[in-house]
């Protein structure tokens, strides 16, 4: 699959957020190395604490449905933003923990533009099992 299918699938999983308070939906799609998708949309609550973001909320969805580490192939993030959008801290070690140093992270917005990095890229010195 290439990235621009995968990214079409991150946008319809914008359709899915529930954002009520930011208008800011993020659409997230996960692709295993068998081919599956996992979708995952951001959730938003009025204890803002409590939101969780579109990307994790596809990571989550995959591991609920077997996928373990070394399945997952790619991940792609689409916003309305004026550049591609850009993961929070908080997912970024997420994907420090959850997806393998070299997962192709896709970066996109509603115009087309994608930029492509990798876990590592994103989240160079991460936080993991082995600090503790």
């Amino acid at each position: 699959m290439i990235k621009e299918e995968l990214m079409a699938q991150a946008k319809e999983a914008m359709d899915y957020s529930y954002s009520p308070y930011s208008k800011f939906k993020v659409g997230a799609a996960l692709l295993t190395k068998d081919g599956k998708i996992f979708l995952g949309a951001n959730i938003e609550n009025a204890s803002y604490g409590l939101s969780m973001c579109g990307e994790r909320n596809a990571i989550y969805n995959a591991y609920c449905h077997g996928v373990e580490y070394d399945d997952i192939e790619a991940l792609a993030i689409i916003g309305d933003t004026e550049k591609p959008v850009s993961p929070c801290g908080a997912c970024r070690q997420v994907f420090s923990e959850l997806l393998p140093k070299n997962t192709r992270i896709y970066l996109g917005n509603l115009e087309g533009d994608i930029k492509e990095t990798t876990v590592s890229e994103l989240l160079p010195y991460s936080f993991s099992g082995e600090d503790l």
